[in-house]
């Protein structure tokens, strides 16, 4: 199982009204899922090395932008931890009122313990960080807005 049937899979129960779904398949993978307590989790017992030995994976964010007005909003392409800083003792990526480039890195968003670092789609200025450092974030939740 790939990482868009995962990402598909979450996102088709997140819009059903099942609340607790556990899948085991034959090549060792379990995936369980509780939407009543905004758990999301992936166990898996038998992982190629390649995927192990990658501590951090860049992902853009896919369509995960729209127009409001003058605004782009910028969504998590995943469910995951949001941070806006690299390590606690370190600055944020980004700022309120600083202007980004497209491809720059906004944020990370901790998913079963990769760290996946989120560009931007748009050069612009950031107008509002949408959700809090060390907060849970669903797929398609709104994080930025780009002037």
């Amino acid at each position: 199982m790939d990482y868009n049937e995962i990402k598909k899979l979450i996102t088709d129960i997140g819009e059903s009204k099942v609340d607790e779904v556990n899948l085991e398949f034959p090549d060792g993978i379990k995936i369980s899922v509780k939407k009543n307590n905004q758990i999301v989790k992936e166990i898996i017992k038998e992982q190629p090395t390649e995927i192990l030995e990658k501590k951090q994976q860049t992902i853009a964010p896919q369509p995960t932008t729209e127009t409001d007005e003058n605004y782009k909003i910028v969504k998590s392409p995943m469910v995951g931890t949001f941070y806006l800083k690299p390590s606690p003792t370190e600055k944020p990526y980004v700022e309120v009122g600083q202007s980004v480039k497209k491809g720059e890195t906004l944020c990370i968003i901790e998913a079963m313990k990769l760290m996946n670092e989120i560009e931007s789609e748009y050069a612009g200025e950031i107008v509002e960080i949408l959700v809090k450092d060390g907060e849970t974030v669903e797929y398609g939740t709104p994080l930025f807005k780009i002037k």
